[in-house]
This record gives structure tokens, C-alpha cells and sequence, in this order.
């Protein structure tokens, strides 16, 4: 489909967000019944190539890579979801999302991250971005540190600054208003990326707060279902022209998404508000649970009321989120409140056993609880990031992230709460054996 076609369509969609809720957005936008049968789900469009009535005359496809029915009615729908957005377009995973934007920075550029960061984005950003062209990256607690160190750190080829709130996995926050508003002045003001992988457009809109682009792992929470591979960024009206490279980008380096994998996504986006208000509340379930067993060290989850960020947490909230937060009993609401389903914890040492074996041992004693990587599907999974997912990482540096052998991360799925956290009391139990000292 032509840019402009898009172009407005993506509009549409844009002006449409502030009339209909999150969950009617999902459902509605980009999902049109089909015009020649009246399909009321899009049907799936696996043809790589377009019948033309004359040379550049068509319906809005020519070939598949360059525009495709599903994509486009798939980027519609996120940039509907991402309150504050007019564009998306996706990739054939994240990281190949994460790779033309910063391919899209042109030669020697320089990049501020959060220095707690996805271990394939660290690879990127380390490896192939610096050997390829000459990227140079610093990395920074951006939770803690203070203006001046910020501001100290933006030098004159600085493009952008690249968070994640909250960070994997150590879910620290990063106060994402402050950020925009202290770069805000800068004559050479980087772009600011956040990726809203954790939260999803439910929870979290960081666009709202001030970010230039949101990206997203499709293959976690608006998928939802674990089995598809998918990137996106979402960018806001006022960025057309960044959004007309990123789409020559899209094209010419050609890592899209298939069309059946587009419309997979889309019908998982169509219940995203359901099962993010589920994974939230029982998150907030288990990770209460972990908070009083005597086997854990410390439990990190922003929504629970004793987590130090748990007021930025609430004012991070999108307007939908604090909707449905607000609504909740206070039979629910007297631990915290529900804050996406990711939860991270550090184990005690079991008996003989360092912290590190008695993380293993809980991973391989849980029963609902999958030991595997990724996360935020309808199934319960566990991990251990210093040795799955951050193995990229270099082990000193994982040391100063705190990402040691105790840190486990759950992602908290659907099921029956009671039941999630019986799985989890009971591993533990099995890790620890009762060998450490009580709380």
C-alpha cells in the first residue's frame, strides 16, 4: 500500500483512539469485515505479488515485502493501541526492529541506554552496531542518576537515548516525563525510544509521557499466545518524516513479518486488555505471596505498596490502566495494584546450596510454572536471566546490575491465581528445604 494511503489510515485510526476505549480499539480498528464476502475476521493474504491494470496502476500492493493486506491492518491496530500514536510498522521480530533503528542513525552516531537492557539489545548495540558502524553506546542507571549526570553524558552525535521501563529483568523505572522534559531544551535533543515490551500498550503510554518511539516485542504480550516471532514501533503524528525512513528502512532491508504471522498478532491483540488485567492481578497475587515466604531475599514488583518506586509506578499508569486500577476492590488493591505480569525475585541460599543452586532447584520443582525463555504469554514461565537470557551479558556487569545467581524471573500467566501461587510456595519449599533463617 502507497505511504500516503497508509498515511491516513493510520490517522483514522489515531483520531478513532480518543472515542473508543482500549478494548473496542483492539477489536475494531484494522478489522474491518471484508469488503468482497463479508468475512467479519480479515482474511489471510499470502500472495507475494499484485495484479496490475497498467504499469504502476493497482489496488495498493505490488509485492508482498513492500506492503501486504495483514501488515497493514496489524500496524493499523497498534498504532490505534499506543495512545499517542499515527504510525507502526513491524518487523519480523524485535530485534530486527531494534536493528533498523539504529541502522537508521547513519555511521559514528552515539546512544544513551538504560544499563539495564534486553541482553539482545546489549548484544546490538555492542557488537554489531559497534563493528558495523561505528556506534558507540553508553549505558547508565537512568533510575538513579541525577540531571547533571544525564546531561553530562549527551554529546554533540548523541541521536538517541534508549529505555526501558520497566527494565529486564530487574524492573527498575525509568521516570519517563522527566527524561523528555529535561532533554526538551537541547538544541541537539536525541530521540527518546522507549521499549513498552513489559507494560504493553495497556499499562503504559509512553508516548503520552513524551517518548519519540515506542517498540514493542509482538512475540510477548500483544501476540500473547507464543507462537509468533514480531517487532513494531509506533511513532506519533509529528514524526511523518522519521516515519517515512524507518519505512523505506522497513522495505529495503526487507525483515518483515509473514502475513499469517501479522494476522496471528492481530488476533491476539484483539484480547490484550483481558489478559493484561488478568496477568496484572495475578502478578500483584504472587509476588504478595513471594513477599512473606521466608525463602525469599526480595521481591520486585512496582505494584506491590513496598516496592520504593511503587508511587512513580501508579503515575506511569495510561488513562485506561488507572481506569480499570481505580475500579478494583479494595479486597485487591490493599497489597498494591496490578502492574503488568512480570516478577522478579531473589532466592535465599537453600541449606548447602549457594543462591544460585537454589534457583536452579526452584526452575526445575515448578509445575505451571515453565522453565523457559521469553515471557508474556497466557502460560506461567520462569527464568534465570544471568544464565538464559542476559548470558550476553558479561558476568561483571551483570554483577554491578545485580542480576546474580539468586535473581529468578517469573512471567506471570493467566491461570487460576490460587494455583499459580501454590506452584510457586511449593517449588520454593522444594529449593529450599527449610534450611534458611525465617524472615
Amino acid at each position: 500500500m502507497s505511504s500516503s494511503s497508509k498515511n491516513e489510515d493510520n490517522s483514522s485510526a489515531s483520531a478513532m483512539q480518543h472515542e473508543l476505549g482500549f478494548g473496542t480499539r483492539a477489536i475494531h480498528v484494522g478489522s474491518d469485515p471484508n469488503k468482497e464476502t463479508g468475512a467479519v475476521i480479515p482474511p489471510i493474504s499470502l500472495s507475494t505479488t499484485y495484479k496490475q491494470d497498467a504499469i504502476g496502476v493497482h489496488q495498493g500492493y505490488e509485492y508482498s515485502r513492500s506492503g501486504n493486506p495483514n501488515r497493514d491492518a496489524l500496524e493499523q491496530t497498534l498504532a490505534s493501541l499506543e495512545s499517542g500514536g499515527a504510525y507502526a510498522l513491524t518487523f519480523a521480530s524485535g530485534c530486527a526492529t531494534t536493528a533498523t533503528i539504529l541502522q537508521s542513525l547513519g555511521p559514528n552516531a552515539h546512544i544513551l541506554s538504560v544499563n539495564d537492557v534486553y541482553g539482545g539489545t546489549f548484544r546490538y548495540m555492542t557488537r554489531v552496531g559497534t563493528e558495523n558502524q561505528g556506534l558507540e553506546t553508553t549505558f547508565m542507571d537512568l533510575e538513579e542518576a541525577d540531571d547533571e549526570t544525564i546531561l553530562s553524558a549527551i554529546k554533540p552525535n548523541t541521536k538517541l537515548i534508549w529505555i526501558e521501563s520497566p527494565t529486564n529483568p530487574t524492573l527498575r523505572l525509568i521516570n519517563i516525563r522527566r527524561l523528555s522534559s529535561l532533554i526538551s531544551p537541547l538544541a541537539n535533543r536525541p530521540l527518546l525510544l522507549v521499549d513498552n515490551t513489559f507494560l504493553s500498550p495497556f499499562y503504559s503510554s509512553p508516548l503520552l509521557l513524551g517518548a519519540d518511539i515506542v517498540v514493542h516485542s509482538l512475540t510477548k504480550y500483544v501476540n500473547g499466545h507464543s507462537d509468533v516471532i514480531m517487532g513494531s514501533l509506533i511513532l506519533p503524528s509529528h514524526h511523518q518524516l522519521l516515519y517515512q525512513k524507518l519505512r523505506f528502512l522497513q522495505n529495503a532491508i526487507g525483515a518483515v513479518p509473514s502475513p499469517y504471522d501479522c494476522w496471528l498478532a492481530q488476533r491476539g491483540a484483539k484480547t490484550l486488555h483481558l489478559r493484561m488485567k488478568a496477568h496484572g492481578i495475578n502478578a500483584l497475587k504472587v509476588a504478595k505471596a513471594l513477599e512473606e515466604s521466608p525463602y525469599v531475599e526480595e521481591v520486585i514488583y512496582p505494584g506491590l505498596k513496598s516496592h520504593p518506586r511503587h508511587e512513580l509506578a501508579y503515575d506511569s499508569l495510561s488513562a485506561h490502566a488507572r481506569k480499570f486500577v481505580d475500579s478494583l476492590p479494595s479486597s485487591v488493591r490493599v497489597d498494591g495494584f496490578p502492574y503488568g505480569g512480570m516478577v522478579s525475585f531473589r532466592i535465599k541460599k537453600g541449606g548447602s546450596n549457594s543462591s544460585g543452586e537454589a534457583a536452579e532447584r526452584f526452575l526445575t520443582s515448578t509445575k505451571l510454572f515453565t522453565l523457559a525463555e521469553s515471557l508474556g504469554g497466557v502460560e506461567s514461565l520462569a527464568e534465570h536471566p544471568a544464565r538464559m537470557t542476559h548470558g550476553s551479558v558479561p558476568e561483571a556487569e551483570r554483577e554491578k546490575l545485580g542480576i546474580t545467581g539468586s535473581l529468578v524471573r517469573l512471567s506471570v500467566g493467566v491461570e487460576e491465581a490460587e494455583d499459580l501461587v501454590e506452584d510457586v510456595l511449593r517449588a520454593l519449599d522444594s529449593a529450599c528445604g527449610g534450611n534458611v533463617a525465617a524472615k
